[in-house]
């Protein structure tokens, strides 16, 4: 028997040690609260890191947190990036990481959110009393209805909740101090916090030598029991249009409207290939900015598929489109520039399974239905994993994430901190190196 396997078996293992008690529920929900109260709202298109300085605010307040809870190194470095050390007690084991996000979407406000618990949700619609306007009720959101009896967070309307990906922080947390407080077996846990996560930048300066860990998990969204081990493959196109400006006075036969130019060219890309078309595994082409005048328009749009192939077709697209608008407009001039900015994990992640089955494994413990989902979209674990840090996502019990209607389920991020818990014993347990 070696050193390793009799270590575990000095640790008394039960169930009832991994469940969530009262106290832990409490202290999560007032993480949680804490936590959305702080504006961390991360923006497009600057070129500083992080890109709003608020975010460190929150992270300056996760490093005292976490010294709180005896992890002696964490700290914050100059990027924003909050990590630290929950210390095993098993040897010869993987260290794995627990990762989240500080910053909220720039689509909708995170500034003075105002969270209201909905306790034992009854079903049928809720009422936001900043936004008497809005309504969120189980058809509008499928999710919901599953939720009936539990405490259900939503911001007042005005703002986002901020869930994402505070929800995520707040379970890790509560993890960390259930694991601390327990006789479980575990690895070394490495907790990482990571800045501009929504603008496309989480692991931009992420210094994965120094993290040090080979398997990771995000807590980044989708309702219990779902897992994320496949993200969209994405590249940004920017088409750049040329006009001829002139005075409109004298425009006959001289003008070339770029602005004009624009409204053709979008109008040849296929309809059934946007966003609010396409839902499952069907990939997209997103319009998402314009910016010039008559004389030069840039337009902005995001590629998404989770084949390559598909992204190799949504070029043609677009440069078909392009050709045949300079049939209408000859003297205009279109030039199209793709750049890449993920790729799916999942080719990464089947390099060693475990990673996922694990993740599995852990919500069954728990008394969870496992529910594999694609992303349709990116998380810091597309470009973790493709650095070599194998990292699925993991849920934390929200939905309508970046709008007005955000919400969280409190029962269900207690029960991501159960199975984060639960993670870190089955590493122990089964993945030795």
């Amino acid at each position: 028997m070696s050193n390793t396997q009799s270590k575990i078996e000095q640790i008394n293992v039960t169930p009832e040690h991994q469940k969530i008690n009262p106290e832990h529920q409490k202290a999560l929900l007032e993480r949680f609260l804490r936590y959305t109260a702080i504006d961390t709202q991360s923006e497009n298109d600057v070129d500083r890191y992080p890109s709003t300085e608020k975010q460190k605010v929150l992270g300056e307040i996760l490093v005292q947190e976490l010294k709180d809870l005896g992890l002696s190194d964490a700290s914050m470095d100059s990027y924003g990036y909050v990590t630290a050390t929950l210390k095993g007690n098993v040897p010869s084991v993987p260290a794995i990481g627990f990762i989240a996000h500080l910053d909220t979407a720039p689509d909708v406000s995170g500034e003075n959110v105002k969270a209201i618990v909905h306790e034992n949700y009854r079903g049928g619609e809720i009422r936001f009393s900043g936004a008497p306007e809005l309504g969120l009720s189980p058809e509008d959101c499928s999710a919901l209805a599953d939720c009936v009896g539990e405490d259900i967070i939503t911001s007042d309307g005005t703002t986002l909740l901020g869930g994402d990906d505070k929800a995520g922080i707040a379970a890790i947390m509560t993890a960390v101090e259930m694991l601390g407080e327990l006789d479980l077996p575990r690895g070394d846990i490495r907790i990482a916090f990571t800045p501009d996560e929504e603008v496309g930048r989480g692991t931009e300066f992420f210094d994965t030598e120094r993290f040090g860990v080979r398997y990771a998990y995000t807590v980044d969204g989708g309702m219990k029991g779902e897992l994320s081990a496949e993200t969209f493959n994405a590249n940004t196109a920017i088409v750049t249009i040329g006009g001829i400006n002139i005075h409109p006075g004298k425009a006959k036969d001289v003008m070339v409207n770029a602005i004009q130019v624009l409204g053709d060219f979008l109008k040849k890309l296929p309809r059934e290939l946007t966003p609010q078309e396409t839902e499952d595994r069907e990939g997209f082409i997103h319009p998402v900015s314009v910016e010039g005048g008559v004389d030069k328009v840039v337009v902005k749009m995001i590629l998404r598929d989770f084949d390559l192939e598909g992204l190799t077709k949504q070029k043609a697209i677009l440069e078909e489109a392009i050709a045949a608008t300079k049939v209408l407009y000859p003297r205009a001039k279109l030039d199209l520039e793709i750049k890449e900015s993920y790729r799916n994990m999942r080719l990464h992640l089947e390099k060693d399974p475990r990673v996922v089955q694990f993740a599995l494994d852990a919500m069954e413990e728990a008394g969870l239905t496992p529910v594999s989902l694609p992303i349709r979209g990116g998380t810091d674990g597309a470009e973790l994993s493709r650095k070599g840090v194998l990292t699925p996502n993991l849920f934390y019990g929200g939905s309508n994430f970046h709008s007005f209607t955000e919400w969280v389920s409190l029962q269900q991020m207690c029960q991501a901190s159960e199975v984060l818990v639960r993670l870190a014993r089955i590493w122990a347990e089964r993945g030795k190196k």
